[in-house]
């Protein structure tokens, strides 16, 4: 009998994981309806607000919660001329940007580009990179595959009241399965 008793335990024990991943699975499913985000909207958070690393605006308009995790998708809008991210490493996601408007430098590795409205450009995980902005303003497309956990990664950064520090920066990276890896990108 405490055998038995033993046995149901561990196996009741050993599911736990099993039913808290299926449940978070059920919270983050996929949607099974197309639908529409407005131009200069945002379909979950509205504007976010970046700070630390630019002054930009995102706009979620997929979310990794509409895709299984499959993939987001974000609106940026540029405001911080001069300005662009640290080189760094996405671990588990690939990244492609589209220029909507403006212009804008990149760092893929060792390779450097110049980015205008209408190009496009693919950042492989496990690839440092980096961007800066070029022009007074500017408007890209931002793709990240799969969705990780980047839409936490922008929310979190907009909910800091000030300036985040470079030690607050880099836990923020690494909490979000990123990593810093040198300073930002100066335009040549």
């Amino acid at each position: 009998m405490k055998r038995n008793k033993f046995i149901l335990s561990a196996l009741a024990i050993a599911a736990a994981p099993f039913s808290t991943f299926s449940k978070n699975k059920n919270e983050m499913q996929r949607t099974d309806k197309g639908f529409k985000v407005n131009a200069g909207e945002g379909r979950i958070h509205g504007h976010i607000k970046l700070k630390g690393i630019n002054q930009n605006i995102l706009d979620v308009k997929i979310s990794g919660s509409d895709t299984d995790g499959g993939f987001a998708m974000f609106e940026q809008t540029s405001l911080s001329q001069g300005k662009g991210t640290p080189l760094h490493v996405h671990h588990f996601q690939d990244e492609v940007f589209y220029v909507v408007e403006g212009s804008y430098f990149f760092q893929v590795g060792e390779d450097k580009f110049h980015l205008a409205a209408g190009d496009s450009i693919f950042m492989p995980m496990k690839v440092a990179h980096a961007w800066t902005q070029v022009s007074e303003k500017g408007k890209m497309t931002v793709l990240f595959q799969p969705a990780g956990k980047m839409e936490s990664f922008f929310t979190t950064l907009a909910a800091f009241d000030k300036e985040p520090s470079k030690e607050e920066m880099s836990k923020l990276f690494k909490d979000n399965e990123m990593q810093i890896v040198g300073p930002p990108l100066k335009i040549e």
